[in-house]
């Protein structure tokens, strides 16, 4: 598809489900919000289903069908984003989640053509990453809560990022092992989440072991450790890459320490830490490269986006450190608020560059 106008409107979409999801995010605070729930009950529940499935899962899949290069496979990003939202009406809701999980099914049908391309193992991982996603896709449509379907939507999002890092990685791996390494990570995570369905008390110890792995494959072998000495974009992204893959190392003790399926502050860490911590730094880290190929648009890097990123650390440390490790009401709504003011001010920073950069 070489018409411009599909993929913005894909985008605006995505953009509509990322604002939704932080407007529940308010909400989930108990903070005031631009929508509240009279006008939207279910929109605190369906918080979760819009970051990952509505926003981030619509960029990953506009991303893929850009390098498919095949109208059909833009169906995968659309259905994602615009069922996400449709799910948000009482009477449609049940429609939006097959919508989402059209899209999900779509989205990892779109592997197929990319590895009969090129057989390689990042393209295997990012692949078995749409599957879970599918997988996670299917149980919100069978109405199975968020809660157990968390660790799917994880995983999805891991191994995406993971085979992408694994493409970069190869310029500094040596030896043989590496990539089975990675592989059998990806393995374990792929084992976990069943078995967090069914033996949660084996199957988050097991999700932690294996999301410990999966970090320290990428502490040790991603080009971020080479490319932090640098200066500019390469070095904004290298911090955002180290920063997030310690968030995940948090997100893998918490599966450790926490007896069976983690719930409340515990929960909170375990999903802010994935979610926030290393996806939302990884959009950061990658959005100066990526948004440019889908748009065909420059987005410059600029030294005003270590503000957000600085931002959304720091907050989110305070959210879990204070408000989920000491029970502080207060630092855990002001870690919130935080996280969100990050998020926005990113966006408005990249809007911002792109326009001041077309001009």
């Amino acid at each position: 598809m070489t018409r411009l106008w599909p993929r913005v409107v894909v985008l605006a979409l995505g953009a509509a489900a990322l604002l939704t999801g932080l407007d529940a995010a308010l909400t989930l605070l108990r903070l005031p919000a631009p929508v509240v729930v009279t006008t939207v009950p279910d929109l605190p529940d369906t918080h979760g289903e819009l970051m990952t499935l509505g926003f981030v899962g619509t960029l990953i899949a506009l991303e893929r069908a850009v390098a498919l290069r095949r109208p059909w496979g833009y169906a995968a990003p659309a259905l994602l984003a615009l069922g996400s939202l449709v799910q948000l009406l009482p009477a449609a809701a049940g429609a939006g989640r097959a919508a989402v999980l059209a899209g999900a099914v779509v989205f990892a049908y779109v592997y197929v053509p990319l590895w009969r391309r090129q057989r390689d193992p990042a393209v295997l991982v990012q692949a078995l990453g749409a599957l879970a996603a599918a997988c996670g896709a299917l149980l919100l449509a069978r109405e199975v809560p968020m809660d157990p379907v968390a660790p799917w939507l994880a995983v999805f999002l891991l191994l995406t990022i993971g085979g992408e890092r694994l493409e970069l990685a190869r310029l500094r791996i040596r030896g043989r092992w590496p990539e089975p390494l990675l592989l059998t990570a990806t393995a374990a995570l792929l084992i976990a989440c069943p078995a967090t369905l069914l033996w949660p008390a084996v199957g988050y110890p097991l999700l932690g072991l294996a999301i410990l792995a999966f970090a320290a494959w990428l502490f040790r072998y991603d080009i971020a450790r080479t490319t932090l000495r640098s200066s500019g974009l390469p070095r904004f992204v290298a911090a955002c890459l180290i920063a997030g893959y310690g968030w995940l190392a948090v997100a893998g003790g918490v599966c450790l320490l926490a007896p069976g399926p983690p719930t409340g502050a515990a929960y909170d860490a375990l999903l802010h830490a994935i979610f926030l911590g290393f996806v939302m730094s990884m959009i950061m880290a990658h959005a100066p490269v990526i948004l440019p190929a889908v748009l065909r648009r420059p987005l410059p890097y600029s030294p005003a986006m270590w503000v957000p990123a600085a931002l959304l650390h720091a907050t989110l440390l305070t959210r879990l450190a204070l408000g989920d490790a000491r029970g502080s009401a207060l630092g855990w709504q002001v870690g919130g608020v935080g996280n969100v003011v990050a998020v926005l001010s990113f966006l408005a920073l990249a809007l911002w560059s792109g326009a001041r950069a077309r001009a």
